[in-house]
């Protein structure tokens, strides 16, 4: 398992991530917002962030991390390899570029809270909506406890 640098040839790949991920985690998501969703992130986030991706061993991206800062934007690991580690190898590598990272997880996404917890974050507030103001709640967490 390699946590490297992405290129752009590897966004097309990243959105595949995403969409399995996320049809897999987020049914809660209306039709609307799912679409509306994977439009900014294909056109308007992945092609413009710096993405770090887990490969297996033959080299195929399992997973995606995407980083502003101390904040991570977005991490998600292909539905077919969950429970395998390449979730966790993410957060280390999160870990090594920002000891005291944030993240926000979707609430009604019950398995996005317990991964964070087990791997040493903390609850540091919530949010009723997402960041774009839909009805989604936001866990706001940070690692290792450093304050709000």
């Amino acid at each position: 398992m390699i946590v490297r640098p992405g290129t752009s040839a590897d966004v097309s790949r990243a959105l595949e991530i995403w969409r399995a991920a996320v049809d897999a985690t987020h049914g809660f998501l209306t039709p609307e917002d799912r679409a509306a969703i994977e439009h900014m992130v294909g056109t308007q986030f992945l092609p413009f962030v710096e993405l770090w991706l887990v490969d297996d061993a033959p080299g195929r991206p399992m997973g995606f991390l995407a980083m502003d800062g101390d904040m991570i934007d977005a991490l998600f690991v292909d539905p077919a390899v969950h429970g395998r580690g390449y979730g966790s190898a993410l957060i280390r590598h999160a870990l090594a570029l920002a000891s005291n990272a944030r993240v926000d997880a979707n609430e009604q996404a019950t398995n996005a809270l317990p991964f964070y917890l087990a791997r040493g974050f903390v609850v540091i507030g919530r949010s009723e909506t997402d960041g774009e103001g839909r009805p989604y709640p936001l866990i706001h967490l940070r690692h290792g406890g450093i304050g709000a």
